[in-house]
């Protein structure tokens, strides 16, 4: 029996997402069919709602449905500090933890030459004018600390000290709450190295 055209067309759509598989996909294309036609009437509506309305923010380049976002526009933050982040979803984790009070900027990637993503890509141009706009006084890198991570935050680095701007690092080391018998020796190691007096 052949599948239809449109269920075809379904499963491919639902193999971009995360961890989407043919079967898993397949697997999702059947319970929205089967089970849940109100779920996906749902969310076929909100993807094409959230297409049309979202856009980047013309500031820190996260997502929004203004030209300007509610942080961006905030004025209880503190427009000296930006930080830079990976991915909206480092922006949340930022945010949660209650501990920063300045602006962001948000690259939408990391530099990754090898999969042709170079600083156009991510947008080190309009960083780079955000940061230099006379207002900014410190720019904290808080990239992850994969390879690539680190190569695109050394970077940004050397871009923005060479135009006279206080650049830092978000620091590595051990959880709170972690047991030095359960945490691999490379984060033991970046805690020893980063030590601070107690």
């Amino acid at each position: 029996m052949k599948t239809p055209s449109s269920l075809e067309e379904l499963i491919a759509a639902l193999r971009c997402l995360p961890g989407g598989g043919p079967k898993s996909a397949q697997r999702v294309a059947y319970h929205l069919l089967q089970r849940d036609p109100g779920g996906a009437a749902r969310l076929a509506a909100a993807l094409t709602g959230t297409l049309a309305r979202v856009r980047r923010c013309e500031k820190c380049n996260n997502y929004t449905e203004e030209p300007v976002c509610s942080l961006c526009s905030s004025p209880r933050r503190d427009p000296a500090q930006l930080c830079v982040v990976e991915a909206p979803g480092d922006l949340l984790m930022m945010e949660q933890a209650q501990c920063y009070q300045g602006l962001y900027f948000v690259l939408m990637g990391v530099l990754s030459p090898l999969d042709g993503i170079g600083p156009k890509e991510v947008h080190l141009d309009r960083l780079i004018e955000r940061a230099a706009d006379g207002v900014v006084r410190e720019v904290v890198l808080a990239t992850n600390f994969t390879v690539e991570g680190e190569a695109t935050a050394h970077y940004i680095g050397e871009a923005l000290r060479a135009r006279g701007l206080k650049v830092t690092r978000i620091a590595r080391g051990l959880p709170v709450g972690g047991e030095l018998e359960h945490v691999d020796s490379g984060t033991l190691a970046q805690a020893v190295l980063e030590r601070r007096e107690a």
